[in-house]
């Protein structure tokens, strides 16, 4: 679940393809995924630019998670817009894969890093904090420039080659975030449902957050290779278009 949520979206992550293009938005459409686009990039770089300030200002990266708590809940739920934005088909993508994707974020910022208290001060939070952050600055400024159809060629560069790096960096974060709220989660019981009750059912989180972090085995290489795959067939198609002119 969160594997898909650490930067790997089709058209949401640290590389992944560019949507499908099909008929475009309309007028109106595209003004709104416009101001949305920018305002999103914004709010990671204030994220990005509250990390650094708290960073100069301790003079350490421990607990660089609290200066940034509020900004990073805020944008990273308000990427369930997107959800929403495929549902009513202003952007030409499945609405099923983006929701998990989505919401593989919004697991992973609500109900890890906000229920689990004890991992706040873990650096894993903070790795997979700044993969985040470089991704979606990224991420947004491509999509703002792809609908103005004025993409610089360096976004463009960017958004299909750092991924090499923050994927990885992401996943490990998540992964040892999980790992970190294994046993809080088990001590406390979080989120699980045990039975005897009068729904006659019952929940385990701790078994469902081991299963999430199972689940990064077969998921993670897949998607790394296909973004590797699609990062060639892009940029090589760049240069030779560059060629052509």
């Amino acid at each position: 679940m969160a594997a898909a949520g650490s930067g790997s979206r089709a058209d949401n992550g640290y590389g992944g393809q560019q949507p499908r293009r099909r008929k475009g938005p309309g007028a109106l459409a595209t003004a709104y995924l416009v101001i949305y686009n920018v305002v999103m990039t914004a709010g990671w770089l204030v994220i990005a630019v509250g990390l650094v300030r708290a960073y100069l200002a301790k003079g350490s990266y421990h607990g660089l998670y609290y200066s940034i708590e509020k900004p990073l809940k805020f944008f990273q739920t308000g990427a369930l817009l997107e959800i929403l934005h495929c549902a009513f088909g202003i952007v030409p993508s499945s609405v099923v894969l983006t929701a998990f994707q989505v919401m593989s974020r919004v697991f992973l910022t609500w109900a890890v890093t906000h229920s689990v208290k004890e991992v706040q001060t873990e650096d894993s939070v903070l790795l997979f904090v700044v993969a985040w952050t470089i991704t979606e600055i990224i991420r947004y400024s491509f999509y703002t420039f792809s609908l103005l159809n004025h993409l610089p060629y360096l976004i463009k560069w960017a958004r299909y080659t750092l991924f090499i790096i923050l994927y990885p960096m992401g996943v490990s974060g998540e992964l040892l975030t999980i790992y970190a709220a294994l046993p809080f989660v088990r001590q406390s019981g979080l989120y699980s449902i045990s039975l005897p009750n009068k729904y006659n059912f019952s929940f385990d989180y701790y078994t469902f957050l081991i299963l999430v972090m199972i689940s990064y085995i077969p998921i993670f290489p897949q998607l790394y290779f296909h973004m590797l795959h699609q990062r060639r067939k892009v940029l090589s198609h760049t240069e030779e278009h560059k060629k052509s002119e």
